[in-house]
């Protein structure tokens, strides 16, 4: 059976992609960790390390409930229900909302996870072409009065490859024609867009046109977990037909006591959003003004930067001369990303200095404009 699997291991290190755990060392331009809350501890009073048991069982307690009223009040909605990861809300959601007389309409970047979610479910997929309401319409058009069920549209706020922002508020005018159900995943928004982080659906006032938002910890809320936001209606149909929900084990009474206290410290955040910011200013106007050969920026004024590098070698190549420079960044390799698109997908935080931007500024110089193998 070993046997068997080891052809595609090597078909991955011939094509240039094999993936491999790694623990990086040095200026931090890779994670997701965008206000650093993530670096500091919480401080919360010691809690039972174990819930014992799903929730439907014996691992639902009342300050479970208080923390997911709380969740939902801040981000303007109804109801809220918490998930072990996002990849677990998103593939949980979409698998169980939508039936085989629905068609869910998704943006081609959507992440992994609201793929998977699709191919779990019973619906029909349609792609549209990336942030192209045109391709939507002409997508939303065409279902509409010829499905007996229900369209769903699935997109990011903020794109975790492209770093670029989805045009919200068209597209929920588009959903509203339409009469389609939007669906949006905030993972990469929560904790830096918004008053108090509350991310975009709440700055561009789409509540009350949102069926169901995704809100990640693991990002700039400094955690994990992920809570699903929503009407109760769709509440109570997740606890009783979303199988990521009801077979899992709750979470633990120091989690719970950990995601309370995170919450409150990212809302007060502020100086932070505001040195981010900063940064993003710093990194536009001085590091990708300058030119490189045979690569190209990505359009994004998000913390999500994308320096195209084609070729899995050549992106490799230069993450790893970036490293040994002490530079921790991340090469994405197709078939991650399409096949061309092979980047530096490089991540800016409040606590990344302009030292630190400089430094990567002249390594990405010394490396694609002395043509380096």
């Amino acid at each position: 059976m070993i046997e068997a699997l080891k052809p595609s291991l090597e078909a991955r290190k011939k094509a240039g992609n094999f993936r491999a755990l790694q623990v990086f060392d040095g200026v931090d331009f890779c994670s997701n960790d965008y206000l650093g809350l993530g670096r500091n501890p919480l401080n919360t009073e010691k809690q039972a390390s174990g819930s014992t048991g799903s929730r439907l069982i014996s691992g639902h307690d009342e300050a479970l409930n208080t923390l997911e009223q709380n969740i939902a009040s801040f981000h303007g909605f109804e109801s809220a229900l918490l998930f072990s990861s996002g990849y677990s809300a998103n593939t949980g959601l979409l698998a169980c909302i939508a039936g085989k007389d629905d068609v869910i309409l998704s943006d081609d970047l959507i992440h992994a996870s609201l793929i998977d979610g699709i191919r779990l479910s019973y619906a029909k997929r349609e792609r549209f072409a990336h942030n192209d309401l045109k391709d939507l319409e002409v997508q939303l058009e065409k279902n509409c009065g010829a499905i007996k069920g229900q369209i769903y549209v699935a997109v990011e706020s903020i794109y975790s490859m492209d770093g670029d922002h989805a045009p919200l508020a068209k597209i929920s005018e588009l959903c509203q024609r339409y009469n389609a159900a939007l669906i949006v995943d905030e993972a990469h928004a929560i904790g830096v867009y918004g008053e108090q982080g509350r991310g975009l659906v709440s700055q561009l006032g789409l509540n009350d046109h949102v069926f169901a938002a995704i809100y990640t910890f693991g990002k700039a809320v400094g955690m994990h977990g992920a809570v699903i936001t929503g009407s109760s209606v769709l509440r109570d149909y997740l606890i009783n037909f979303c199988r990521p929900f009801i077979y899992t084990t709750a979470p633990s009474p120091q989690t719970i006591a950990d995601t309370h206290a995170v919450y409150k410290r990212f809302q007060s955040a502020e100086t932070k959003r505001r040195a981010l910011q900063t940064v993003l200013q710093y990194f536009e106007t001085q590091v990708k003004n300058i030119p490189l050969k045979n690569a190209h920026w990505l359009d994004s004024q998000s913390p999500i930067q994308g320096l195209i590098v084609p070729g899995n070698n050549r992106a490799k190549s230069l993450a790893l001369f970036l490293q040994d420079n002490e530079i921790a960044v991340k090469a994405i390799l197709s078939p991650t990303v399409a096949e061309g698109a092979e980047r530096l997908r490089i991540s800016l935080h409040s606590f990344n200095t302009t030292d630190d931007m400089d430094k990567l500024r002249t390594c990405l110089s010394a490396f694609l404009n002395d043509e380096k193998p």
